[in-house]
């Protein structure tokens, strides 16, 4: 359900600025996007899981207050990101 050490190290080394760069607006929507795209999986598979449905919609909140702020900051930046994740904006 989470994501693993790797992957998110794999993700911040895909979308960060710098080395070691976790708090950017970019890692933290792609983050976000692979925990969402678990949290869906597990979801099909138990579709009465209530309070992970409930987390879920709040994940989803917060990357679209993050994809509105990026999109204000760095408008290139945030066409790339839907672009790179395939997500709508």
């Amino acid at each position: 359900m989470s994501v693993t050490r790797q992957e998110k190290s794999a993700l911040i080394q895909e979308f960060g600025r710098q080395a070691g760069d976790t708090g950017s607006p970019e890692v933290q929507i792609a983050v976000l996007t692979r925990r969402i795209s678990n949290l869906t999986e597990h979801l099909r598979a138990n579709k009465k899981d209530v309070s992970t449905r409930r987390g879920l919609v709040a994940m989803v909140s917060k990357r679209t207050r993050l994809l509105t702020y990026l999109k204000r900051k760095d408008p290139s930046a945030h066409t790339r990101m839907l672009e790179t994740l395939g997500i709508r904006g």
